[in-house]
């Protein structure tokens, strides 16, 4: 049950979405029931009809950061960092203040410690120290780090998604990332991946929800690089998941734990969602209200304690993200479903389609 093996599949590689729906809500919604194993067809518009009075639909709403900068090493070499973690900006760093980050690069030659980076007239920057995959950058601007990054930066899009145009033109976005690689109720800056489940909701769909009397709580978990991060242990037991930061706030806190004492639905939008939520209430089935750093690594075995049902995307083989549905709905149903999925052409991936278990 453990071994990594049994957890990967083969994907035609024209099944891995390289650009969102036309339409948020007009992707596909596959329902599965994890019980039975039931499966059904829908458009994700449906999901109105699939929801219930009084249930509660918890949203994570990390905003993602344009956190991929292409520059010059002062020796006039190109380089692409990628800032894979936000202190600075969590803290709302002010004009003129150093932002230090760890961060990702990609060059013909790695930086040393020392080495000046030039990104702009508006943006320059230091490498502080290097490890052993990342590297430790101080960036150095006269407006807000946030300001400066919204106007020169990059979506940090998954390595799956090809944009081969911006290496050479910088800013030229065709399928309009920025806007399409964020939830609709993104708020909170921090995240260098979307919660991609998410993506699928339109303002008109929340209100349609609302309408209908399901209620509606965010958590927050800033959605770190990590996620893509590759599962190497032969045994999965024995992988190191990856933290990231998360807050969830009293009325949340009170929203959930109310929602569990009636008996109402839980259904979490996203892993990242899940992952928060089954995190916070670790001790007593009782989440609790706060902030700190996310290490739950759910695979099968887990106890679920709060969440009744998930909206989530098709996910890579033999990543966490298929492991925790894995755990969710049992494994043989969830391969079940990946290769019905197959079958009948779903996308794949941050820009596929979409999935409700319960």
């Amino acid at each position: 049950m453990f071994a990594l093996k049994n957890f990967d599949y083969h994907l035609p590689e024209h099944l891995i979405a390289q650009a969102p729906a036309q339409q948020r809500d007009r992707s596909r919604l596959m329902v599965l029931n994890r019980t039975s194993g039931a499966i059904s067809h829908h458009m994700f518009s449906d999901l109105e009809k699939l929801l219930n009075p009084f249930d509660l639909l918890v949203i994570n709403n990390t905003r993602v950061v344009p956190a991929r900068l292409f520059g010059r090493k002062e020796s006039g070499g190109k380089i692409e960092v990628l800032i894979i973690d936000f202190p600075g900006l969590r803290r709302q760093s002010a004009a003129g203040e150093q932002v230090v980050c760890e961060c990702l690069v990609r060059a013909s030659k790695a930086p040393k410690t020392g080495t000046k980076l030039d990104f702009g007239p508006d943006l320059k920057a230091v490498v502080a120290d290097v490890f052993e995959r990342t590297f430790s950058i101080a960036f150095m601007c006269e407006q807000p780090f946030e300001t400066v990054l919204n106007r020169i930066g990059e979506m940090p899009l998954p390595p799956y998604i090809r944009r081969s145009h911006l290496n050479d033109h910088p800013g030229n976005d065709p399928c309009d990332d920025r806007n399409a690689y964020q939830t609709v109720y993104a708020v909170c800056n921090g995240a260098v991946a979307a919660p991609t489940a998410g993506l699928h909701f339109t303002p008109a769909l929340l209100e349609r929800l609302r309408q209908k009397q399901v209620d509606i709580a965010a958590i927050t978990l800033h959605v770190g690089y990590g996620t893509f991060m590759p599962v190497k242990a032969e045994d999965i037991r024995n992988h190191r998941i990856h933290t990231e930061s998360f807050s969830i706030t009293p009325e949340t806190a009170e929203a959930v734990n109310t929602a569990r004492a009636d008996g109402r639905r839980i259904i979490a939008v996203g892993t990242t969602t899940v992952r928060t939520l089954e995190y916070a209430a670790r001790q007593n089935k009782i989440v609790a209200d706060g902030s700190g750093a996310c290490d739950l690594f759910i695979y099968p075995g887990y106890e679920f304690k709060i969440v009744d049902a998930m909206i989530t995307n098709f996910h890579l083989p033999c990543s966490t993200l298929l492991m925790l549905v894995s755990a969710f709905a049992g494994r043989d149903r969830i391969f079940n479903a990946y290769n019905a999925a197959i079958a009948n052409q779903y996308r794949f991936y941050s820009y596929g389609d979409a999935m409700l278990i319960g």
